[in-house]
């Protein structure tokens, strides 16, 4: 005789069914409560707005809102108004890093015009000093003195060194290189560069094609000439030619272009 099959009770509903209804309720006392705070009295708000803040809020203990302290009840505008408040967020640390680049900038700005005004105090007080060795050695007709922040320049007529078109030292020349030297010696101690400059009429000579060529013989002629004649350490000169790329005086004059033959000596400030 077959055994008669013991009835067994249905089965359950389905685990994700549980879950699903957990979640349901949730939701549904979530926005039950948004309900309800869009109704309660400030004084009331303030203090649920508090305990949450103490248990689990966002923000810093103790604060009680977002932006001005004002929460919305409106689950929708709180997001956004919490969006615009992580996003001002943003902007305030980018303005904080702004300030801080400009206010470097500007004190990196006032250190370099500090030490712009250092270096032109110190080459003025050389600048009179070789001024008065100029006119000491009587040569304040043939070299002029100037100076800017960066060196000390004596300047010499082209006509007081050379000849027209030539690179040869005149022999009267090399009395007035010798006193200059000798203030060199004395004053410099950085680098001296020696400029050789000329007019722009065209140069017709056959050993120099241009002026370009000309000023650089002549200031390689000057560098020679203290290179050998005086104590200056040759490592410390350095010589160019200039041509008629730097005038200092209209050239359509014939005292203009004779100011623009010439030969420049700059001490430059070693700091």
């Amino acid at each position: 005789m077959a055994k008669r099959r013991e009835d067994t009770p249905p089965p359950g509903a389905p685990a994700w069914q549980t879950t699903f209804s957990d979640l349901m309720n949730l939701l549904l006392c979530f926005f039950i409560m948004l309900f309800a705070m869009s109704t309660v009295d400030e004084a009331k708000y303030n203090e649920m707005v508090a305990a949450m803040s103490n248990t689990f809020s966002i923000f810093s203990a103790g604060s009680t809102a977002i932006g001005e302290g004002i929460l919305m009840s409106n689950g929708v505008s709180q997001l956004n108004e919490l969006d615009d408040y992580i996003n001002s967020m943003g902007k305030s640390s980018e303005d904080d890093s702004d300030s801080e680049n400009l206010q470097e900038n500007e004190s990196r700005g006032e250190l370099e015009q500090m030490l712009e005004e250092q270096k032109l105090q110190e080459n003025e007080i050389m600048s009179e000093a070789v001024e008065e060795a100029v006119n000491e050695n009587q040569m304040g007709n043939q070299v002029e003195v100037s100076f800017t922040s960066q060196y000390v320049q004596l300047t010499m007529k082209g006509a007081l060194l050379f000849d027209s078109g030539s690179a040869e030292l005149k022999e009267e020349a090399k009395e007035v290189l010798d006193k200059v030297g000798v203030i060199l010696e004395r004053y410099a101690n950085g680098i001296i560069e020696i400029e050789g400059h000329t007019d722009n009429v065209p140069i017709s000579s056959p050993m120099y094609a241009s002026n370009e060529e000309l000023s650089s013989a002549r200031a390689l002629t000057v560098f020679y000439y203290l290179s050998e004649n005086t104590a200056i350490n040759p490592t410390d000169l350095k010589h160019s030619g200039m041509g008629q790329r730097v005038p200092i005086a209209d050239n359509s004059t014939e005292e203009g272009r004779s100011k623009n033959r010439r030969v420049e000596i700059k001490i430059y400030n070693p700091s």
